[in-house]
């Protein structure tokens, strides 16, 4: 069981807006199960992405292209939450079958109402379609992509973006750290 979400989960997600928030949603993480909740990241940034499936062809490259980089993102006050709606038993399954060395905890939004109120809930495939959102510690939603199931996100292009985030600043195209931003926002 979960309490989620705050805010109208019938209005789209906004840019700006404040996150939703979901209490005590189970989780699998290192091998356990954990009660996870939004409030748990409050003063990090915050990588949450959703995937469709368990035991899929795409999912498992993105679960792994975000733990190989979970240093990067931790050096940059960020953690990281994966979320699908198959169940905890599902996701421990799954990790300990192909994906052992992913350590970021991954919600079993078995309800649906996390991916709902995040705007990525497939009615009528009942999943969760896959999407990101970075959000930063005062619980802010400051980037969002929802994409086809069938394409991959980037893990280095998320990685970019939360370092331009972090800037402050105004951040031209193919900005990369170190280059000449366009000055504060």
């Amino acid at each position: 069981m979960h309490g989620c979400c705050q805010d109208d989960s019938s209005s789209a997600l906004k840019l700006g807006s404040h996150t939703p928030t979901f209490s005590n949603v189970t989780a699998y993480h290192n091998g356990e199960f954990h009660s996870v909740s939004l409030s748990d990241f409050h003063g990090k940034w915050l990588v949450f992405f959703f995937y469709p499936r368990d035991f899929t062809f795409i999912c498992p490259t993105e679960l792994r292209g975000f733990s190989d980089h979970e240093a990067e993102f931790k050096k940059l006050n960020a953690e990281i939450l994966g979320c699908s709606t198959d169940s905890e038993w599902s996701h421990k399954n799954w990790f300990e079958r192909d994906l052992a060395g992913v350590k970021y905890p991954v919600l079993a939004d078995v309800t649906h109402e996390v991916s709902r109120a995040y705007g990525v809930f497939n009615e009528r495939e009942g999943f969760a379609e896959r999407g990101l959102f970075l959000i930063d510690p005062e619980g802010i939603v400051r980037y969002i992509v929802i994409s086809a199931g069938s394409v991959g996100r980037s893990v280095k292009e998320t990685l970019r973006v939360l370092q331009a985030l972090q800037t402050g600043e105004r951040c031209p195209v193919e900005w990369e750290p170190g280059k000449s931003t366009l000055g504060k926002v």
